[in-house]
């Protein structure tokens, strides 16, 4: 309920200022804040250590989501083309990453768990 009506203001507001379109300034300082967070996102992936990289998988699967959940939210409340496409986009591939970050972290808990001791076939007795 929160969310919705944070969204409902943030739309109303953005759209009753500039008569429908987002403002240049707008844009620019959201396409700033994507241009940074993909190169701070970038540098704190690069530097993670090994032991770090199964609970980091479990976190962006967690941020995944949330944005997807965003993405849903515009889906349903939008009526402009260009940001239904977006959003699409968008829930497509959070949709991928997360599927494929819970099958990475699978794999990678798999090979920590002790291997089971072969156990040899009883031997036939001799007749």
């Amino acid at each position: 309920m929160m969310l919705e009506l944070a969204v409902n203001a943030t739309v109303t507001t953005s759209t009753a200022a500039t008569g429908g379109a987002a403002a240049p300034s707008d844009v620019v300082v959201n396409l700033l804040i994507f241009i940074m967070a993909t190169f701070l996102g970038t540098e704190l992936i690069r530097h993670v250590s090994r032991l770090l990289h199964t609970p980091l998988m479990a976190l962006t699967n967690a941020i995944s989501s949330v944005s997807m959940v965003a993405a849903l939210i515009v889906m349903s409340e939008t009526s402009n083309s260009t940001l239904l496409i977006l959003a699409t986009v968008g829930v497509a591939l959070a949709c991928t990453n997360i599927v494929s970050g819970f099958i990475l972290v699978e794999r990678i808990v798999r090979l920590f768990k002790p291997a089971k001791p072969k156990v040899k076939p009883a031997e036939a007795p001799a007749k």
